[in-house]
């Protein structure tokens, strides 16, 4: 079973749909021990970092989370969900993150040409880092998923597993170990998206 986590941020409807549409099991909850329990984990997210961080905080999973991880349990981020993972962002502010993998959010106008819209919205295609990660075993280079974002991850670089063109090169995806995610929405990437989940429920 795989636990959606339910912290009061996050598109979940269709996530759920999603797992369902590959047969996967998946239960969106705010319950630490349906989460314990469960196989895998998603974080989704929507919205700032800032008050992202401060609900699960609030909540406590933020522990629960972190315990998850550490066990190895996978624990895949989407989007917002995916910053919350890293250290730390300066979205509006400083606020901590989860400290899963290494790297800092920051603002995607820092380092793409002025005339291009922020956020970032549209379909780009992934460029893979040498070793193909098992998140896209089902996927092909040059494949394309859908983003949302005005903040992107950067001093992540042992961890990135794709980057997509932006102006600049921006991280897609990273990952440590079990630990991995997302810049872009899987559950609204179509196809492509789909199969990305299909491996991380294989993972």
């Amino acid at each position: 079973m795989i636990a959606i986590v339910d912290y009061g941020v996050g598109n979940l409807f269709s996530l759920v749909s999603s797992f369902a549409a590959i047969g996967a099991d998946a239960v969106v909850t705010g319950d630490s021990d349906v989460i314990k329990g469960a196989d895998k984990i998603i974080l989704p997210g929507v919205g700032a970092f800032g008050d992202a961080a401060e609900k699960l905080r609030r909540s406590g999973l933020d522990l629960v989370l972190k315990d998850e991880a550490k066990k190895g349990k996978p624990l895949m981020g989407i989007c917002l969900g995916m910053q919350l993972l890293l250290e730390r962002s300066f979205e509006y502010g400083e606020h901590e993150g989860l400290g899963l993998i290494g790297g800092e959010i920051r603002p995607i106008a820092d380092v793409i040409p002025s005339e291009l819209k922020i956020p970032h919205i549209g379909w780009n295609a992934l460029r893979f880092t040498e070793n193909k990660s098992p998140l896209f075993k089902y996927i092909n280079e040059g494949d394309y998923v859908y983003f949302v974002h005005s903040f992107y991850g950067t001093g992540c670089d042992d961890s990135i597993i794709a980057t997509a063109e932006y102006g600049a090169e921006l991280t897609a995806a990273v990952a440590n170990g079990n630990v991995m995610g997302c810049q872009f929405h899987p559950e609204k990437s179509g196809n492509v998206g789909l199969n990305i989940l299909r491996a991380f429920c294989e993972l």
